[in-house]
């Protein structure tokens, strides 16, 4: 059982040492440390571009709200990437350093417009940082090795250490939350990886 863990766990939370690149991206969501963790790579000097990605939720059709730091991030956010944008800004990153990816309401999409929107601006992307929560790792990574064919894809997760998010690959099996976030990635891996997914993939 110990084995099957750890497997699980290395598959699930990939995550590589940052390296000089073409552009950061986040991926969308709710919490402010994706962009956080973003926003410190780029002053660090790892790219010269971040993508802010996301819309909002396809569940609901709107931004589902900031989950963290609200006394420091209050805007009137309509989408991901507008609640992106406010945190990279108050974080030292230049208006003209940012790129807007406003449609997107989950990963596959978030991955197919990062790919469009980038190509639209010229921006090269044969180098790419992307930054996620851990437990979403694999999923980001398999969707945009899938729309950035010929992309080198540098997984570097933000740390959300908030309550039942703090979920990492050494104390996921530990709490039902862990495993029930970690679990159902496992399972979304499978079922929403498509053919034309592996398609592109394989190109």
């Amino acid at each position: 059982m110990r084995d099957l863990v750890k497997e699980i766990g290395d598959f699930i939370f990939v995550e590589d040492e940052p390296q000089r690149c073409d552009v950061i991206v986040t991926v969308g969501g709710s919490f402010p440390q994706t962009a956080e963790k973003a926003a410190e790579l780029y002053k660090i000097g790892f790219a010269d571009y971040i993508l802010a990605g996301g819309g909002v939720s396809v569940k609901t059709g709107v931004f589902a709200g900031v989950k963290d730091k609200k006394n420091i991030y209050c805007g009137d956010y309509r989408t991901e990437c507008d609640f992106y944008v406010d945190v990279l800004k108050k974080n030292g990153v230049p208006e003209t350093a940012i790129v807007r990816e406003d449609k997107s309401g989950h990963t596959r999409a978030n991955a197919e417009y990062a790919a469009a929107v980038l190509k639209e601006r010229g921006i090269s992307a044969e180098k790419v940082i992307l930054v996620c929560k851990r437990f979403h790792a694999r999923r980001c990574l398999m969707f945009f090795q899938a729309y950035f064919p010929g992309t080198e894809i540098l997984v570097v997760p933000a740390d959300i250490e908030t309550g039942d998010w703090n979920i990492t690959k050494d104390n996921w099996y530990a709490s039902p939350y862990g495993i029930k976030r970690v679990m159902g990635e496992l399972a979304r891996c499978g079922e929403q990886f498509t053919e034309t997914d592996i398609n592109n993939y394989m190109r």
